[in-house]
């Protein structure tokens, strides 16, 4: 701006009351009936011991679960008028009348997945409660701020956590909400779609100079990096000088006069048009399942575009293999074995990196009082003191860093560790110990695979977490030379060819397509339908890919799929760090997974088994490394 700025700070904390709480005493041996049936207990001791509770799950599956079981466990405590449920797929009444009880006090307890997290006005709440965490210290601030929502009353919020992973990820959240550190706001930069959007609304006004119009959009602290080519690209665009686009119905929303310098609006449908077809949140809906012809359900679109060929996932309690899509259906065939996609992941929110980073610095700190052989009270009092937890809390993570330390090694800010593994048959994983959040991982896990499969040809399938991801095949699976090939010069080329004839790239450029107004989702008072938006945005994609690969729109699709839906800016960080000596590679060798692998390993079998064989099949493995490491730990005093 052309004007003096001062930024005052304020410097105010609220007061705040958060602990991280574990419904069974062993967190690891407990089985999955105690750990449910703990759970519902201590969430009911909390709705019970206050008069308005706000509990959120983080999924929309999540919200009906928890309300239909504290209903059928305590029936004198829950019923219809006391407790309801809130999140994006209730109709906007049902939404309204949640939260006019929750403002009237006639509620003992709503749950909701997110979408009461901010921007509603829900009237007074004495406690907020997390299932499982946030995967951010803003959103956990965010959420447990709803409780005493008043200047100088206290926020209170627990935390309640069912792993090992969970527990040592809310603990540090813990500590970073309560030294007040903060994710950093990530705000996306330079987005073409929406310019281009921008342009046409500014033309419907009056004619604009083109330089006074650079110089305006680009006070805008989204394109104060707007470069002029950008500019002019979208300029042209939507002037209709790309006339192989005329071919294909998408026509001139502006004029450019470049004698004068400048450009306005073009046609009288103008304003209708602009009217009926802005905003940023894209159309979606279900995408239609087909087997050998025959419909066997939907999927979420979110879901479809995680999907590439080969891929599997369970819907309806069976496998299916994923082989090629449609507008607003896809193909798919029988399969066998676990899932590599599980059919939740796409509700799933992503761990932040700089919570993320602050998990793996405590990894290194943890690394450093074992190698220095500290002892186990030592270390104990270290865990206390560094991560404000109870003695319950504090001895299940010493158990769980002294297995993966003793069995292995901890992977951290300054060690990447990657295992190789032998499965179930002849199945290899390469199982890659990269703490940096889902979105981190997604972007690291696509160019590492697309390496793998270029150069030994093989058909290679992915698994990704917050705290990891793992490449599997049937054949040989050169994990660490494919991923020492990823320079910080090529890593970002790599990752967006590996996009190409991608779901997600299809989607997202329908996305901007409509954004940008190359495609209408309103013409003359007619909606047009998401499969035939999906349809005309791959056929518009396959066209644009063939006229000019830079093309603006094109261009930003890729953005954002690098961007948004991946953390690229982040991912490439990681690259820099292994690449000047901050990070070290070590791999390993296991006949079982590491204990820090088990959530990694299991994940893809959540949807085939139920949850009491999953905790088995966890339990097992548990069992398994402290057999290889028992004489180890009887040698050291750890």
């Amino acid at each position: 701006v052309e004007r003096d700025c001062k930024i005052i700070n304020i410097n105010y904390l609220k007061d705040m009351d958060i602990k991280v709480l574990c419904p069974v005493s062993d967190i690891m041996l407990a089985d999955s009936e105690d750990t449910r049936l703990g759970t519902y207990n201590l969430l009911d001791d909390l709705i019970q011991e206050n008069k308005t509770t706000l509990v959120f799950t983080n999924t929309r599956s999540g919200t009906e679960r928890f309300v239909y079981n504290l209903k059928k466990m305590f029936p004198k405590n829950y019923n219809d008028e006391n407790i309801m449920a809130h999140h994006s797929s209730l109709s906007k009444e049902v939404r309204l009348a949640t939260e006019n009880k929750l403002k009237e006090g006639k509620l003992k307890v709503v749950v909701s997945s997110t979408s009461l997290e901010l921007g509603i006005d829900i009237g007074y709440i004495d406690l907020v409660v997390l299932i499982n965490s946030p995967k951010s210290v803003s959103r956990a601030l965010q959420r447990i701020g709803r409780s005493g929502h008043k200047l100088n009353e206290k926020s209170t919020g627990r935390i309640i956590v069912t792993n090992r992973d969970d527990l040592v990820e809310c603990s540090v959240l813990l500590k970073d909400a309560k030294e007040g550190k903060i994710d950093k706001i990530n705000i996306p930069q330079n987005c073409l779609d929406v310019l281009a959007q921008h342009i046409y609304g500014m033309s419907i006004e009056n004619p604009w100079d083109i330089d006074y119009a650079y110089d305006v959009i680009r006070k805008s602290y989204c394109y104060k990096n707007l470069t002029r080519d950008d500019y002019e690209d979208v300029l042209s665009y939507m002037a209709g000088e790309y006339e192989e686009l005329e071919e294909r119905y998408v026509y001139a929303k502006i004029w450019i006069d470049y004698k004068e310098n400048t450009f306005g609006k073009r046609g009288k449908l103008a304003r209708m048009l602009y009217s009926t077809n802005i905003g940023t949140i894209p159309d979606s809906s279900g995408v239609l399942v087909k087997c050998d012809g025959e419909t066997v359900g939907k999927i979420e679109e979110d879901f479809m575009e995680r999907l590439k060929k080969g891929d599997t996932f369970v819907l309806g309690g069976q496998t299916y293999r994923f082989n090629y899509g449609k507008g607003m259906t896809i193909n798919v065939s029988p399969a066998n074995g676990p899932p590599t996609i599980p059919s939740w992941f796409s509700q799933q929110l992503p761990l932040s990196f700089d919570l993320a980073m602050d998990i793996q610095r405590f990894r290194a700190h943890m690394d450093a009082k074992f190698r220095y052989n500290k002892s186990k009270q030592e270390i104990m009092e270290f865990i206390y003191d560094y991560l404000y937890v109870d003695d319950f809390a504090a001895n299940s993570i010493y158990e769980y860093f002294v297995e993966q330390y003793t069995y292995a090694k901890i992977p951290s800010n300054q060690r990447l560790l990657i295992e190789y593994y032998k499965g179930f048959g002849d199945r290899r994983f390469v199982i890659f110990h990269s703490l940096f959040g889902r979105k981190v991982n997604d972007a690291l896990s696509r160019a590492v695979a697309y390496i793998v499969a270029r150069q030994y040809n093989t058909n290679v399938t992915i698994s990704i977490s917050d705290n990891g991801f793992y490449l599997s095949a049937e054949g040989t699976l050169g994990g660490l030379e494919a991923f020492k090939q990823l320079t910080p010069e090529n890593f970002k080329n790599i990752l967006t060819q590996s996009l190409n004839k991608t779901e997600t790239l299809a989607s997202r450029f329908r996305h901007c397509a409509g954004r940008s107004l190359m495609t209408l989702r309103h013409y003359k008072g007619e909606a047009k339908s998401v499969g035939r938006q999906q349809v005309r945005g791959k056929i518009l994609l396959k066209f644009v890919q063939e006229m000019d690969n830079d093309f603006s729109i094109l261009k930003e699709a890729r953005r954002e799929a690098l961007e948004d839906y991946m953390d690229v800016n982040n991912a490439l960080k990681v690259i820099e760090l292994i690449a000047n000596g901050q990070m070290e590679i070590k791999t390993i060798n296991t006949v079982i997974p590491t204990p820090f692998a088990f959530n990694l390993v299991s994940q893809g079998y959540l949807d085939v088994l139920n949850q009491n064989d999953k905790a088995e099949f966890t339990k097992r493995m548990h069992k398994a490394v402290l057999e290889q490491i028992k004489e180890k730990l009887k040698e050291s005093d750890l």
